[in-house]
C-alpha cells in the first residue's frame, strides 16, 4: 500500500513536470484533463487487487528471490497497462511518443519501487530464519535410515526449519533415542507441546495402509504435511525438489495449482455464487413455497460433511426428501429411491437442490469445482479399501468435479471409490482451464436433466 502511494505520487510529479515544459520535438504539453488526487485513493487498493489475484498473498513466507522478480514484475505490467488505458482515457493525447513515455515510467516506477519494498520485507524474513528468531519447528515420523538421512538434509541445507525430534512409527531405531519424542500413539501431544508447524514423513519400506493412516491422522492438526516418494510418486512427477542439495519429497497439504491461479480460482467462487445468489433469488421463493406445499417439513436440509484438511461443515441444500427419511442411520439414495418427494425428484434431476450450496462456496467451506464432500460415515467405510481419501484434504471440496461428472449419484461405497479416483486425478490435474470445462459439462448436465 506504501508502495503504491510513493509510485503514484512520483507518477504525478512527473506528469506535471513534463506538462510544464517543452519536449519531443517541441510540442507543448498540454495540462491534461484528469483528477490525480481522487485516483490516489484508487490506486493502491487497484495494486493490492491485481497482487491477491496474482497469489503474491498466498503463501509469501514460501517466496523465492526469482519469484518475487517474477511476480512483481508481471504484476506491475498489468497494472500499468490497465491503468494508462482505463484510467487514462480522457487524457490530452498529444504524441504516442509522450504515451508511451509515460507509461514507461509508471511501469519502472511500480516496478522498482514495489521491488525495494518487497525485496526489503524478503531480507528481514531470510534474516529472522537464518538467525532462528523465526522458525519452522519440524518433525520427522520415522526412526530408521531414511528419518536419519532426511535430519541430516535439514540441519545442512534448511535454515528456516527447526528439527525438534522423531516420531516413532514401531520400526526399528536407528537415529539417536534421545530425540525419539514419542509413537504416533502421542502425536496430537506432540504437535501441541512442541508447537510444530511441518511434519515429514519418512519410513522405510511402508506400505500404503500404514502412510495414508499416519497422512489421515495428520491432517484434523493443520500443519504441513510431507512424506519422501516412492517409485509411483517419482515416475508421475509429483516429487518436487524444493532444494537441490535436499532429497525430493511429496507436499500433501500445497496445492497441485499455481498460488495465481489458486487465488483467481477463489476469486472467482466469491463473483459468481455472489451473482447466482442474486440472479436467482426470485427462483428460490418459488422453491421455498413449492417444497413447503410438497411435504412436511423445513425447507432447507443441513447436513455435517467433511471438507478441507478434514474439518467438518455444514453443508445446505433444498430437502429433496420426506421428513425423518433416514432415522438417525445413514443410507446413501438412489435415483428410484421411495423417500424422495415427487418436487424433490424434479429438483435433483436439475440439480435444483444444490443452489443452497452457493451460501458454502462463499463463506469458504467449498469451492465451484472439487471432489464432492462426503460424511464421516461414508469416509471411514471407504478408507478401508482406499485409504489415499485423505489426499482430497487438500483442497476445498466442490459444487461440482469430474468425479460426479463420470459416475454420477452414487448410491454405493464401491462406486463411492470409483468417483475418488476420478477425484484424485482432477486434483493433480488442478487447472482454471480444467474447471471450466467441468462447469461447462456441469452445465450440459443440468440442462439434460441428467441430474439424477
Amino acid at each position: 500500500m506504501m508502495a503504491a502511494l510513493i509510485v503514484w505520487f512520483g507518477f504525478v510529479v512527473f506528469r506535471k513536470a513534463v506538462n510544464d515544459i517543452q519536449i519531443f520535438d517541441s510540442i507543448r504539453i498540454l495540462i491534461p484533463r484528469f483528477d490525480y488526487f481522487s485516483t490516489l485513493i484508487l490506486f493502491p487498493f487497484c495494486c493490492v487487487f491485481v497482487y491477491y489475484l496474482s497469489g503474491f498473498y498466498l503463501n509469501p513466507l514460501k517466496k523465492t528471490k526469482m519469484s518475487l522478480i517474477f511476480s512483481t514484475l508481471i504484476s506491475s505490467l498489468i497494472i500499468s497497462v490497465s491503468v494508462f488505458f482505463i484510467l487514462k482515457l480522457r487524457d490530452v493525447l498529444v504524441s504516442f511518443q509522450y504515451f508511451y513515455f509515460s507509461l514507461l515510467v509508471l511501469f519502472g516506477l511500480l516496478f522498482f519501487v514495489t521491488y525495494i519494498f518487497r525485496n526489503i520485507i524478503f531480507s528481514q524474513i531470510q534474516k529472522n530464519y537464518k538467525s532462528k528468531k523465526w522458525t519452522i519447528n519440524t518433525i520427522i515420523i520415522g526412526t530408521g535410515n531414511n528419518a536419519k538421512k532426511i535430519a541430516e538434509d535439514i540441519e545442512k541445507y534448511s535454515p528456516q526449519n527447526t528439527l525438534i525430534g522423531f516420531v516413532s512409527t514401531n520400526q526399528h531405531i536407528i537415529v539417536p533415542k534421545e530425540n525419539v519424542l514419542g509413537s504416533m500413539m502421542q502425536i496430537a501431544a506432540i504437535i501441541e507441546n512442541k508447537n510444530i508447524q511441518e511434519s515429514i514423513i519418512v519410513l522405510d519400506d511402508a506400505d500404503d495402509y500404514q502412510l495414508f493412516s499416519i497422512i489421515n491422522s495428520l491432517y484434523k492438526f493443520n500443519i504441513d504435511i510431507q512424506f519422501t516418494p516412492r517409485l509411483y510418486e517419482i515416475l508421475t512427477g509429483i516429487a518436487k525438489i524444493n532444494k537441490l542439495e535436499m532429497s525430493p519429497l511429496v507436499s500433501i497439504t500445497d496445492s497441485s495449482m499455481s498460488d495465481w491461479e489458486a487465488s483467481l480460482k477463489r476469486f472467482f467462487d466469491i463473483v459468481i455464487s455472489f451473482l447466482a445468489i442474486v440472479i436467482l433469488s426470485p427462483f428460490l421463493l418459488y422453491f421455498f413455497v413449492k417444497i413447503k406445499k410438497d411435504s412436511k417439513g423445513p425447507v432447507f436440509y443441513r447436513q455435517e460433511r467433511i471438507g478441507r484438511l478434514g474439518r467438518p461443515f455444514d453443508i445446505w441444500k433444498f430437502r429433496t426428501m420426506y421428513l425423518g427419511a433416514e432415522n438417525g442411520v445413514p443410507k446413501l439414495s438412489s435415483s428410484d429411491d421411495d423417500r424422495i418427494t415427487p418436487f424433490g425428484r424434479i429438483l435433483r434431476k436439475y440439480r435444483i437442490d444444490e443452489i443452497p450450496q452457493f451460501w458454502n462456496i462463499l463463506k469458504g467451506d467449498m469451492s465451484l469445482v472439487g471432489p464432492r464432500p462426503e460424511r464421516r460415515f461414508y469416509i471411514n467405510q471407504i478408507i478401508e479399501d482406499a485409504p489415499y481419501y485423505c489426499l482430497l484434504y487438500k483442497i476445498r471440496p466442490g459444487l461440482t468435479s469430474w468425479g460426479p461428472i463420470k459416475i454420477g449419484y452414487s448410491d454405493s461405497v464401491e462406486k463411492m471409490i470409483e468417483r475418488l479416483n476420478f477425484d484424485i486425478i482432477y486434483m493433480e490435474n488442478m487447472s482454471l482451464l480444467t474447471d471450466l470445462k467441468i462447469l461447462v459439462y456441469t452445465i450440459e448436465i443440468i440442462f439434460n436433466g441428467k441430474g439424477v
